[in-house]
Parts: structure tokens; C-alpha cells; sequence
């Protein structure tokens, strides 16, 4: 398993993101976002971890870096909840070094790109217990948000940034409008930026991302 690719700030870390890229990416896919949003968040410490490389079964079954295997597209995604389960455990772990390492859970944000935003949805909604900085969520869906969930009084008073592109033809917009109106319903303070983009990250989002995580970590 690879370790995760971390970021130290210029001065001492106060606060952290951790960061999970999409299917078939790496632990360096977001190394040039998170450099730049360190110019700006001085004290803010950028963690990256790396999938397991496993068989994909949209893919044709083919071995790539996925946080789980998706079986079918549609009419929902079909995915396999096990190993969805694991990786959000990765990231409930990353949450607890960096709390043992004298970070405020409070001043951690969990961001994730596709597949990775599904992780890191389900790891602060529905696995963390406790405070949280935020969560970004980025051309992403929440394959386990259901009617029948309750959300901790925790859990309700993460704030959450959803990022998606009108032209995403890979994870549709309305799969991202889903999970915020879930959360907005159970009165999460979810905020929607809409970017005319398909499946990708563009400049004005990362200046975006960047003003919003600055309010809550600077």
C-alpha cells in the first residue's frame, strides 16, 4: 500500500486537508492544486493518499487505482459497498494521525474529486464521530445517502462546498445536486458552485476552493 503523499506547510501546521483523487488517478493527480493553495494557507498541511490498485468492473475488469469497484452504471451505480467501507477507513485513520499529531479535527477538511468525494461523503456523514472542518466535494455523487438516514448532531454541522461541472457527462450533475439537496434537507450547510465544465477541475474552482477553505483555516 502507498503512503500518502503529504504537503507540509511553509510555517507550522494548525489545520490539514486531506485530499482523495478520482478513478484511475494517483496521489499526485491534486499535487499541483495543493501546492497552489499552500501559497495562500501558510499553516495548512495537504495529505494525499493513494487508492489500491484493484480490478474495475466497468472497466472490463481491468486493474486500476479505484477507492471501489464499480459494477454497472446505471440505472444508479452499483458499487461494491466492502471496499468503499475500507476506504473510508483509510480516511477515518488519516483523520486520527492527524489529530494524534496535535491538529483540531475541527481544522481538518476531507476534499474529494469523483470516486474520492463518494469516500470522503461517506467517511464524514455516515463513519466519522466528531467535528469537522468541512468537506469539499468535487464533481462527485453520494452512492450511500439513502431516505431512511439520520445524520448525528455532529455530522449536521459540517460544512460542505459541492463543486460540479453543467457538462459532466461522467458523474451527472444531477447525481451532485442529489447529494447536496440530501444534506441541505437535513439542515448541513451545503453551499453549490456550478462551473460550465465536464468532468474535470478548472482554474476559477480552485481560486473558488481556495477563498472558501481560507474562511475556515486562515
Amino acid at each position: 500500500m502507498h503512503q500518502p503523499l503529504i504537503l507540509q506547510p511553509t510555517q507550522s501546521a494548525d489545520s490539514c486537508v486531506i485530499w482523495l483523487h478520482g478513478l484511475g488517478a494517483d496521489r499526485y493527480d491534486f499535487l499541483p492544486v495543493a501546492e497552489a493553495l499552500q501559497t495562500q494557507l501558510t499553516r495548512t498541511r495537504f495529505v494525499l493518499p493513494q487508492a489500491p490498485t484493484q480490478a474495475v468492473t466497468i472497466n472490463g475488469g481491468m486493474a486500476m487505482p479505484s477507492w471501489y469497484d464499480i459494477r454497472a452504471m446505471s440505472p444508479a451505480r452499483a458499487i461494491n459497498h466492502e471496499q468503499l467501507e475500507a476506504s473510508a477507513q483509510q480516511v477515518i485513520e488519516l483523520i486520527e494521525a492527524q489529530r494524534d499529531s496535535g491538529i483540531d479535527p475541527a481544522r481538518i477538511v476531507l476534499a474529494g474529486f469523483s470516486q474520492g468525494g463518494a469516500v470522503v461523503l461517506h467517511a464524514a456523514f455516515l463513519r466519522w464521530q466528531g467535528p469537522l472542518g468541512g468537506v469539499i466535494a468535487l464533481s462527485t455523487y453520494a452512492p450511500t445517502f439513502s431516505a431512511d438516514l439520520q445524520l448525528s448532531d455532529s455530522a449536521k454541522k459540517i460544512p460542505v462546498y459541492a463543486v460540479h461541472g453543467s457538462q459532466d457527462e461522467v458523474v451527472l450533475t444531477a447525481m451532485g445536486r442529489t447529494a447536496h439537496d440530501f444534506l441541505a434537507a437535513h439542515g448541513v450547510a451545503v453551499s453549490w458552485q456550478e462551473y460550465p465544465m465536464g468532468h474535470e477541475v478548472v482554474p476559477a474552482e480552485i481560486r473558488a476552493i481556495g477563498t472558501w477553505l481560507a474562511a475556515r483555516l486562515s
